[in-house]
């Protein structure tokens, strides 16, 4: 069994024009990692998590991440945190695949 979970779940998603496709990398009582690949076009609603800190690694291509009413573009490797309770999304504004993880943690109760 390889340790590295990502190139696995990653060969697996191959979401078309406007899908969001994911894969759970790490799921404990106290963190979820989650693989999101979006199609081009594809969004990821704005949402929060009131008692979760969530994370977003983007690991390729350029997702516009969305924050209350900021959007930013941010190119691969890239990280941006989200604060417990913070609306954030994301989207796919590209002709490209885009490829990002969120760590979420803690998980809610």
């Amino acid at each position: 069994m390889a340790l590295d979970r990502y190139a696995t779940e990653r060969a697996d998603l191959e979401p078309d024009a406007g899908e969001v496709e994911t894969a759970e990398l790490v799921v404990s009582d106290d963190v979820l990692v989650k693989l999101f690949a979006l199609g081009p076009g594809a969004e990821l609603e704005p949402h929060d998590h009131p008692e979760s800190t969530n994370v977003f690694q983007v690991l390729e291509g350029t997702v516009t991440v969305v924050q209350d009413d900021e959007r930013e573009d941010v190119d691969a490797p890239g990280v941006v945190c989200h604060e417990r309770g913070v609306a954030h999304g994301a989207r796919n504004e590209t002709d490209e695949t885009v490829i990002f993880t969120a760590s979420l943690c803690p998980l809610p109760s």
